[in-house]
């Protein structure tokens, strides 16, 4: 009897030693766009679509507004506020610069406290911030060495100093702006000692970098982009925390979007075209054990380039 016993607690427990043992975040409520389904939605913490709104554009920015409006794009050119209603409230077109013919593109958008919406133009190499009635307030020139419309920029955040941090694709580098337009810091991304390969998948690598954010100790987090890799450096650019392209057990990094630091220190990091096996958003602690993913490659595809966390605040 004893043995019969003992032999059925094992029987129950021995499944139990071979599941994952990681903490598991209850999940989170989630807004993302991709371009391949054509879907902006608003994914709650169980899964369910609690609303989504039809916009095929490549969105590499996106925002929920604290009165309930979504601030995102619907075309290269074109900003909106979009009400839950489906309705657009508010929309500025960017059009070329004074002087300047080609091409113009957004990629990142923001709004401001003071109301006004911080723009930065692709092409025009230049952040703007335009008023309610779609006046041009400010204008802030960019430093590009390797002008193209669709890399100059793509993640612009202003902090609160009234500077802007900005992310220079084709230049693979992060800047940080005074309000002068003058580069106060910088930081050049490095191929980790891996060759430069083409393609936007896990296969893919370069310099093409996409967000950072600025954290409260005064260091920059970058999500690198085609580098495939999230790294933390510090005013004086040593690296002094990463996640790199497999690190991370049963994930691979691909084109490294979104980054979210919530109030617990975790960090949700967008993973973009990286494949159905491997989850668009990953959230992991600073010792680098993954607690939440979420991928729902129905509703957004492998396009899922941004993001935002509802139910928490978090720097982004």
């Amino acid at each position: 009897m004893r043995i019969l016993l003992l032999w059925g607690l094992y029987l129950i427990s021995a499944p139990l030693a071979a599941q994952d043992t990681r903490p598991i975040s209850p999940g989170h409520r989630v807004l993302a766009a991709d371009r391949g389904t054509g879907k902006l939605a608003i994914v709650g913490k169980s899964g369910t679509v609690e609303w989504e709104f039809s916009n095929r554009h490549d969105v590499h920015d996106l925002w929920m507004l604290p009165n309930g409006n979504i601030l995102t794009l619907t075309s290269p050119t074109t900003v909106v506020e979009i009400n839950p209603q489906k309705q657009i409230v508010w929309k500025y077109e960017s059009r070329p610069k004074p002087g300047y013919t080609g091409r113009v593109e957004v990629h990142a958008v923001q709004r401001l406290a003071d109301g006004n919406t911080m723009i930065a133009e692709s092409g025009n190499t230049r952040i703007i911030e335009v008023d309610p009635q779609g006046r041009i307030t400010r204008t802030i020139p960019l430093q590009v060495g390797k002008p193209n419309a669709h890399r100059d920029t793509r993640m612009v955040r202003k902090l609160k100093n009234g500077h802007y941090l900005v992310c220079q694709e084709s230049d693979g580098c992060v800047k940080e702006y005074d309000a002068d337009g003058r580069v106060v810091w910088q930081y050049k991304l490095d191929l980790a000692g891996r060759p430069r390969a083409a393609g936007h998948g896990p296969e893919g690598h370069g310099v093409e970098v996409f967000g950072a954010v600025r954290l409260p100790n005064g260091h920059t987090l970058i999500a690198g982009g085609n580098n495939n890799r999230v790294i933390e450096v510090t005013p004086e650019g040593k690296i002094v925390w990463s996640v790199d392209q497999k690190e991370l057990p049963g994930i691979t990094l691909a084109w490294v979007t979104t980054l979210h630091v919530l109030p617990n220190g975790n960090i949700v990091i967008g993973n973009c075209h990286a494949g159905p096996t491997n989850p668009q958003l990953i959230e992991v602690t600073r010792d680098k054990k993954v607690v939440w993913t979420f991928n729902n490659q129905k509703l957004f595809g492998n396009n899922l380039a941004a993001a935002m966390i509802l139910d928490t605040e978090c720097i982004r």
